[in-house]
Protein backbone atom coordinates (compact mmCIF):
# COMPACT_ATOMS: atom_id res chain seq x y z
CA UNK A 1 0.00 0.00 0.00
CA UNK A 2 3.01 2.02 0.48
CA UNK A 3 3.66 2.57 -2.95
CA UNK A 4 0.40 2.75 -4.38
CA UNK A 5 0.13 5.96 -1.58
CA UNK A 6 3.62 7.22 -3.09
CA UNK A 7 2.30 7.07 -6.96
CA UNK A 8 -0.84 8.65 -6.10
CA UNK A 9 1.25 11.33 -3.77
CA UNK A 10 3.83 11.21 -7.02
CA UNK A 11 0.92 11.78 -9.26
CA UNK A 12 -0.73 14.31 -7.41
CA UNK A 13 2.22 16.42 -6.77
CA UNK A 14 2.83 16.21 -10.43
CA UNK A 15 -0.81 17.83 -11.40
CA UNK A 16 -0.11 20.26 -8.33
CA UNK A 17 3.29 21.30 -10.60
CA UNK A 18 1.09 21.55 -13.79
CA UNK A 19 -1.49 23.92 -12.31
CA UNK A 20 1.34 25.45 -10.41
CA UNK A 21 3.09 27.00 -13.72
CA UNK A 22 -0.28 27.68 -15.53
CA UNK A 23 -0.82 29.93 -12.35
CA UNK A 24 2.57 31.70 -12.41
CA UNK A 25 2.66 32.04 -16.06
CA UNK A 26 -0.73 33.61 -15.76
CA UNK A 27 0.68 35.69 -12.98
CA UNK A 28 3.62 37.01 -15.19
CA UNK A 29 1.00 37.92 -17.59
CA UNK A 30 -0.61 39.94 -15.34
CA UNK A 31 2.38 41.45 -13.87
CA UNK A 32 3.37 42.55 -17.34
CA UNK A 33 0.17 44.03 -17.85
CA UNK A 34 -0.24 46.09 -15.02
CA UNK A 35 3.41 47.11 -15.57
CA UNK A 36 2.73 48.32 -19.13
CA UNK A 37 -0.37 50.32 -17.19
CA UNK A 38 1.41 51.73 -14.42
CA UNK A 39 3.56 52.98 -17.47
CA UNK A 40 1.27 55.13 -19.54
CA UNK A 41 0.00 56.28 -16.73
CA UNK A 42 3.41 57.84 -15.32
CA UNK A 43 3.72 58.94 -19.24
CA UNK A 44 0.44 60.48 -18.83
CA UNK A 45 0.98 62.02 -15.54
CA UNK A 46 4.47 63.32 -16.63
CA UNK A 47 3.11 65.04 -19.81
CA UNK A 48 0.22 66.60 -18.02
CA UNK A 49 2.88 67.83 -15.45
CA UNK A 50 5.12 69.25 -18.40
CA UNK A 51 2.20 70.71 -19.66
CA UNK A 52 0.66 72.73 -16.59
CA UNK A 53 4.57 74.06 -16.00
CA UNK A 54 4.23 75.03 -19.14
CA UNK A 55 0.75 77.11 -18.67
CA UNK A 56 2.17 78.54 -15.30
CA UNK A 57 5.04 79.88 -17.34
CA UNK A 58 3.19 81.07 -20.18
CA UNK A 59 0.23 83.04 -18.15
CA UNK A 60 3.22 84.28 -15.97
CA UNK A 61 5.02 85.56 -18.84
CA UNK A 62 1.90 87.11 -20.22
CA UNK A 63 0.88 88.74 -17.00
CA UNK A 64 4.63 90.14 -16.70
CA UNK A 65 4.00 91.24 -20.46
CA UNK A 66 0.68 93.30 -19.81
CA UNK A 67 1.90 95.02 -16.59
CA UNK A 68 5.03 96.28 -18.73
CA UNK A 69 2.58 97.72 -21.47
CA UNK A 70 -0.34 98.65 -19.32
CA UNK A 71 0.02 102.25 -19.21
CA UNK A 72 1.32 102.01 -22.79
CA UNK A 73 -2.29 103.64 -24.33
CA UNK A 74 -2.02 106.60 -21.61
CA UNK A 75 2.15 107.32 -22.81
CA UNK A 76 1.18 107.28 -26.17
CA UNK A 77 -1.53 109.39 -25.30
CA UNK A 78 0.88 112.28 -24.15
CA UNK A 79 3.89 111.59 -26.97
CA UNK A 80 2.37 114.70 -29.05
CA UNK A 81 2.40 116.66 -26.06
CA UNK A 82 5.84 115.77 -25.48
CA UNK A 83 6.27 116.63 -29.34
CA UNK A 84 5.15 120.16 -28.52
CA UNK A 85 7.40 120.73 -25.55
CA UNK A 86 10.40 119.98 -27.84
CA UNK A 87 8.60 122.20 -30.45
CA UNK A 88 7.81 125.24 -28.14
CA UNK A 89 11.48 124.76 -26.61
CA UNK A 90 13.02 125.54 -29.97
CA UNK A 91 10.80 128.69 -30.25
CA UNK A 92 11.09 129.90 -26.54
CA UNK A 93 15.70 129.94 -27.48
CA UNK A 94 14.60 132.38 -30.07
CA UNK A 95 13.32 134.58 -27.35
CA UNK A 96 14.97 136.71 -25.45
CA UNK A 97 12.72 135.91 -22.21
CA UNK A 98 15.04 133.38 -20.14
CA UNK A 99 12.68 132.81 -17.15
CA UNK A 100 10.18 131.34 -19.29
CA UNK A 101 12.85 129.13 -20.87
CA UNK A 102 13.67 128.12 -17.35
CA UNK A 103 9.84 127.65 -16.66
CA UNK A 104 9.07 125.66 -19.38
CA UNK A 105 11.81 123.83 -19.81
CA UNK A 106 11.63 122.40 -16.24
CA UNK A 107 8.17 121.48 -17.14
CA UNK A 108 9.66 119.48 -20.00
CA UNK A 109 12.36 117.47 -17.54
CA UNK A 110 9.76 117.05 -15.19
CA UNK A 111 7.39 115.27 -17.84
CA UNK A 112 10.39 113.63 -19.70
CA UNK A 113 11.58 112.29 -16.26
CA UNK A 114 8.19 110.81 -15.02
CA UNK A 115 7.82 109.20 -18.22
CA UNK A 116 11.76 107.45 -18.21
CA UNK A 117 10.35 106.30 -15.00
CA UNK A 118 7.61 104.28 -16.58
CA UNK A 119 9.81 102.67 -19.16
CA UNK A 120 9.67 105.02 -22.21
CA UNK A 121 12.99 105.85 -23.71
CA UNK A 122 13.10 108.03 -27.07
CA UNK A 123 14.88 105.99 -30.40
CA UNK A 124 18.42 107.87 -30.64
CA UNK A 125 18.21 108.27 -34.64
CA UNK A 126 20.41 111.34 -36.37
CA UNK A 127 21.05 112.40 -39.90
CA UNK A 128 23.29 110.03 -41.71
CA UNK A 129 22.27 106.85 -40.12
CA UNK A 130 21.49 103.83 -41.70
CA UNK A 131 17.77 103.57 -42.47
CA UNK A 132 16.21 100.46 -40.14
CA UNK A 133 12.96 99.62 -40.34
CA UNK A 134 12.65 97.81 -36.92
CA UNK A 135 12.96 101.54 -35.74
CA UNK A 136 11.79 104.13 -38.26
CA UNK A 137 9.11 105.18 -40.76
CA UNK A 138 10.37 106.65 -44.24
CA UNK A 139 7.55 109.51 -44.74
CA UNK A 140 9.72 110.59 -48.01
CA UNK A 141 13.01 110.69 -50.16
CA UNK A 142 14.24 113.05 -51.08
CA UNK A 143 17.38 113.32 -53.54
CA UNK A 144 20.63 112.65 -51.58
CA UNK A 145 22.32 116.01 -50.85
CA UNK A 146 25.48 113.45 -50.71
CA UNK A 147 26.52 110.14 -51.92
CA UNK A 148 27.28 109.05 -48.44
CA UNK A 149 23.55 109.70 -47.39
CA UNK A 150 22.07 107.50 -50.24
CA UNK A 151 19.94 105.07 -48.74
CA UNK A 152 20.43 106.89 -44.95
CA UNK A 153 18.40 109.11 -42.77
CA UNK A 154 18.72 112.70 -43.77
CA UNK A 155 15.92 114.46 -41.79
CA UNK A 156 14.22 113.34 -38.49
CA UNK A 157 11.02 114.78 -38.97
CA UNK A 158 9.35 112.95 -35.39
CA UNK A 159 11.21 111.06 -32.35
CA UNK A 160 10.72 107.75 -32.40
CA UNK A 161 9.70 106.58 -28.77
CA UNK A 162 10.03 103.00 -27.01
CA UNK A 163 7.92 101.13 -23.87
CA UNK A 164 10.25 98.72 -22.06
CA UNK A 165 12.29 97.87 -25.30
CA UNK A 166 9.10 97.71 -27.49
CA UNK A 167 8.48 100.25 -30.22
CA UNK A 168 5.59 102.20 -29.56
CA UNK A 169 6.10 105.04 -31.98
CA UNK A 170 8.23 104.64 -34.71
CA UNK A 171 10.73 107.70 -35.57
CA UNK A 172 9.54 109.30 -38.61
CA UNK A 173 12.31 110.13 -41.06
CA UNK A 174 13.96 111.54 -44.49
CA UNK A 175 15.84 109.22 -46.06
CA UNK A 176 18.21 110.06 -49.07
CA UNK A 177 17.58 108.36 -52.42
Amino acid sequence: MSENTNEEILNENLENQDTTTENTDENISEVDRLKEELQKEKDQYLRLFAEFDNYKKRTTKERFDIFKTANSEVITALLPVLDDFERAMKEIEKSSDQDLFKGVSLIQTKLTETLRGKGLKSVEIAAGDEFDTDKMEAITQIPAPSDELKGKVVDVVETGYALNDKIIRYAKVVTGN
